[in-house]
């Protein structure tokens, strides 16, 4: 039992230490890389970083035990989204204790898994491993899961490849096994300005954005006829909606400009790609009748976050191992995005499951419960013990 309080108590440290970086999206997250690394590699890790293009902001990828395949990858993201507006009763940047629960902004989402995994390295680093414990802790996730590709790849491109994913995302230590994706897009057209009644001497960029929306529009319906009768989500089909729109001058001018943006979440079984094919098709169609009146018309297409769906894998690995460490036996979904789908899609066996609740994720005065990270050490210890053969 003391030993199980140390663990607990120095998973508090570890995360009071990680709340005080500020990794906000918008910042670099190199300080606490710097931090973490540091602790694993004194602990004999084998580290490597993964740096994005501008080198700001770097993937941490560290393992113990054995260089062998078919070890665990623990995964977390070092990100958090950012505090401005929000009526906070305590500092968000320090970690407060109040009746059981630890306030700081990243407690719940996700630094409380990151501070288990650093409270149990030591138990990583000691124990006979016969599989490895894999470490992997990306940038960008909170702004469309930018970071996990290049990790991934890099980790599947080694030399010691990882079967089984626990992603830490809150879900209050149950297991969840699938979540919808997420896809979003903007659409952005440029005609040419003319008076209204001489509709020959332009082209009205907000007019030809009409039949392009209205193409979304309708690929939602069919997401929504789509859905299976036994789907577990809610709502039990993928959504597709059209959440900004802009464009025109005055309502006698042909406008020049219209952009709009769109986000799509994906059930696993919904086709992302045929629906984006589908819209680039019109797309081309309509820029060829613009440019009848301004041959300098176009209509351009950004992708701006695509990260797929993670399915229910059948008698999948990394459930089995999460309902052995958690003695959870119920089936659960969710409809929020995270990383799972991207390492699901690189032939990984994957189950979210960490500490804390999805309902105080991007609130003010977010918290863990320390019950929860409780669980959570716990978990990790069972972990060490499997691994262990």
């Amino acid at each position: 039992m003391a030993a199980a309080s140390s663990r607990l108590d120095t998973a508090i440290a570890e995360l009071r230490d990680l709340v005080a970086f500020d990794t906000t999206s918008r910042n670099s997250n190199l300080p606490l890389i710097d931090h973490v690394e540091a602790k694993l590699a004194a602990l004999g890790a084998v580290c490597e970083r993964i740096p994005n293009a501008d080198g700001t902001k770097a993937n941490l990828h560290a393992r113990f035990g054995p260089a062998v395949d078919g070890g665990v990858i623990l995964s977390g993201h070092t990100d958090v989204v950012p505090v401005d507006g929000q009526p906070w009763s305590t500092d968000p940047w320090s970690l407060t204790e109040k009746d059981g629960l630890l306030y700081g902004r990243g407690t719940c989402d996700m630094k409380g898994f990151s501070a288990c995994i650093l409270a149990l390295a030591p138990a990583f680093a000691a124990a006979e491993l016969k599989k490895p414990v894999h470490i992997a802790l990306s940038y960008d996730e909170e702004v469309g899961c930018l970071g996990a590709p290049a990790l991934i790849d890099r980790i599947m491109e080694g030399p010691v490849k990882p079967a089984i994913v626990v992603v830490g995302e809150p879900t209050d230590m149950k297991v969840v096994t699938a979540h919808k994706g997420l896809f979003s897009l903007t659409v952005k057209l440029r005609g040419r300005e003319a008076h209204s009644s001489l509709v020959k001497d332009g082209a009205c960029a907000v007019t030809h954005a009409v039949p392009l929306m209205q193409y979304l529009v309708d690929a939602a319906e069919k997401m929504e006829a789509a859905a299976p009768a036994d789907s577990p989500f809610n709502p039990p089909y993928g959504t597709l909606t059209i959440g900004q729109m802009q464009g025109g001058t005055a309502l006698n001018i042909l406008a020049l400009e219209a952009e709009f943006a769109s986000l799509m979440r994906p059930a696993p079984w919904d086709d992302v790609k045929a629906i984006e094919k589908g819209l680039r098709e019109r797309a081309a169609a309509i820029e060829a009748k613009m440019r009848e009146g301004a041959p300098e018309a176009r209509i351009e297409i950004k992708v701006r976050s695509d990260v797929p769906a993670f399915a229910p894998e059948v008698d999948g690995a990394a459930e089995r191992l999460a309902r052995q460490l958690t003695g959870d036996n119920s089936t659960r979904v969710v409809s929020y995005g995270t990383e799972a789908g991207q390492f699901q899609a690189a032939g990984l066996s994957v189950v979210v499951c960490g500490p804390g609740s999805i309902s105080q994720a991007h609130q003010p005065d977010e918290f863990v419960a320390i019950d929860q990270l409780d669980q959570c050490c716990v978990f990790m210890e069972k972990l060490v013990r499997v691994l262990e053969g």
